[in-house]
């Protein structure tokens, strides 16, 4: 299938974009998909009928209709856990059984959902200022992100969000906040890990310091409820969730308590109504008309198909701020594998380096390369119809203008005619034409646009649901395990051993070279 893609490919390699517009005056409603309140235009890519038709004909030959059931109804999709993939079950607010294991889960999700919703609502009314969210991963990306989003809503108190291990982070947050009116929330599923229970105990020694019983002031969102009965919180202030849940795909659920005590309980739901507004489609919606499948099916023709390396996340949402290291994750920790699910080496490339900044910053940064470099890189825009400050209306204008004006700017280009008479009358002969040359866009380079709204709840809710069920179909036309993470362990498992030789609790003999050397060069500075 892939070899009738690189055909495809090969076929049309000097086809230009702006030129199928030409020959199809529809094709900019032929090539796009209106879903959920939202609408996803892909014309600004070489897409045309038979491309897309082919990348449809792969996403039934590699079964993503039977693997997206099988995900819904509790099947043990990650094979090499033996575990099923069910964040979806965190914002079924129907509550339509789920079973795992021929059990109902969703009794105990809305319970737990209830419960978060009394301590919200209790540490709300409180005279609680600021809540300390101590994770790291999936325990933080996705709540900061989301918090920072949603801004405009956070009635309740401030957040704070600390992961790394550097001290420099949990003392940067610690700094100004009265212990007195400070909660922490320690996310960790075992409550054992290194980066997140050292910042936690380093959290409970300010408080100590400062003469308060840490123990009122700690919350734990795992399912290790003796590992928590050890720090002296009750049991009424844990909250679990299942092994059927990942770290990066976990926001849904306790990990997003910190979110619910910042904009109450009441938008939170309307954040899980919107992802499960967009679950609905994606499981009801033919291929063709499948928002996630259409927006999987662009990346795999940019990445598998065309060798683009990378794609560039850009929202034109300032809020969004923290989007795209959140996709980072959700993508590269997912789909950044080598091999398929029998355990054989993939024989194409898995998934892509996400990266990106918010707009119009990045116009001032990197758009550079984006427009003139030698590399291709396919852009993913996404803006908001209207802003959440009706005064500063000219500044969303503004914001929308340059949104659009950068994909069409990288679909048309400028050619070397044009910009010889951008520069016409300032030089002459040769200096001319080398000044020409410096102002030449290639052009023809892809982008899609996600067009929304407004930056609600829900609508966050839906945009990050869109990217999940995205990365999840890639994973299955890649035929590789999207909800399992080998490749973090090994660097933690060497953290470990390394943590004595750093302290000179033991020898680095058996390190290589440049580990000793920087070993020894960092204990010169050691107290």
């Amino acid at each position: 299938m892939f070899e009738d893609l690189q055909a495809l490919a090969r076929k049309t390699e000097d086809r230009r974009i702006e030129g199928l517009f030409a020959e199809n005056p529809n094709r900019a409603e032929e090539f796009s998909l209106k879903a959920a309140g939202m609408l996803f235009d892909y014309s600004k890519t070489q897409a045309d009928e038979q491309i897309r038709a082919a990348l449809l004909n792969l996403a039934s030959a590699r079964g993503v209709e039977t693997r997206r059931t099988a995900m819904f109804t509790g099947e043990p999709i990650n094979e090499t856990e033996g575990r099923a993939v069910l964040h979806t079950a965190l914002r079924n607010l129907s509550g339509s059984p789920v079973h795992v294991d021929g059990e109902d889960v969703m009794p105990e999700v809305l319970a737990t959902l209830e419960r978060m919703e009394a301590l919200a609502e209790e540490l709300r009314g409180a005279s609680v200022t600021d809540v300390v969210n101590i994770g790291i991963g999936g325990s933080d990306l996705g709540p900061a992100m989301a918090y920072t989003a949603l801004s405009p809503y956070a009635e309740g108190p401030r957040c704070h969000f600390v992961s790394n291990v550097d001290g420099a982070d949990i003392a940067d947050t610690l700094r100004g906040l009265d212990p007195e009116t400070t909660m922490f929330i320690v996310a960790s599923k075992t409550f054992t890990t290194i980066e997140t229970m050292t910042n936690a105990r380093t959290a409970r020694a300010w408080l100590m310091d400062r003469g308060v019983e840490p123990e009122t002031r700690f919350v734990a969102l795992s399912s290790n409820k003796e590992e928590a009965a050890e720090w002296g919180i009750p049991e009424a202030r844990v909250f679990g969730f299942g092994d059927w849940v990942g770290g990066r795909y976990s926001m849904w659920g306790p990990i997003g308590l910190s979110l619910m005590i910042a904009i109450g309980p009441k938008a939170f739901r309307a954040f899980l109504s919107g992802a499960e507004e967009m679950d609905r489609h994606f499981q009801s919606a033919q291929l063709h008309e499948n928002m996630p499948v259409l927006l999987a099916l662009i990346g795999i023709w940019h990445n598998q198909v065309l060798g683009h390396a990378t794609r560039a996340v850009l929202p034109y949402d300032d809020r969004l701020a923290r989007l795209p290291a959140y996709l980072q994750q959700l993508e590269m920790e997912s789909n950044g594998k080598s091999v398929a699910m029998d355990g054989t080496p993939l024989p194409y490339n898995s998934g892509p380096v996400v990266w990106g900044e918010p707009g119009t910053n990045g116009q001032h940064a990197f758009y550079q390369l984006i427009h003139q470099g030698t590399r291709v890189i396919p852009c993913e825009f996404m803006v908001a119809a209207k802003g959440h400050e009706p005064e500063l209306g000219h500044h969303h204008d503004l914001l929308l203008a340059n949104c659009l004006a950068q994909s069409e700017a990288l679909m048309r280009g400028r050619s070397l005619e044009d910009a010889r008479e951008t520069v016409a009358g300032k030089f002459e002969g040769a200096e001319l034409e080398r000044q020409a040359r410096h102002r030449v866009f290639p052009g023809n380079r892809p982008s899609t646009t996600l067009i929304y709204g407004q930056l609600t709840p829900e609508t966050l809710g839906k945009i990050v649901a869109l990217y999940e069920h995205r990365v999840f179909v890639e994973g299955v036309i890649l035929g590789i395990n999207s909800f399992d993470q080998w490749g973090v362990e090994l660097g933690k498992e060497l953290a470990s051993s390394l943590g004595p030789v750093v302290t000179g609790e033991r020898s680095a003999e058996d390190k290589d070279g440049s580990t000793r050397q920087l070993i020894e060069f960092a204990s010169l500075y050691r107290d």
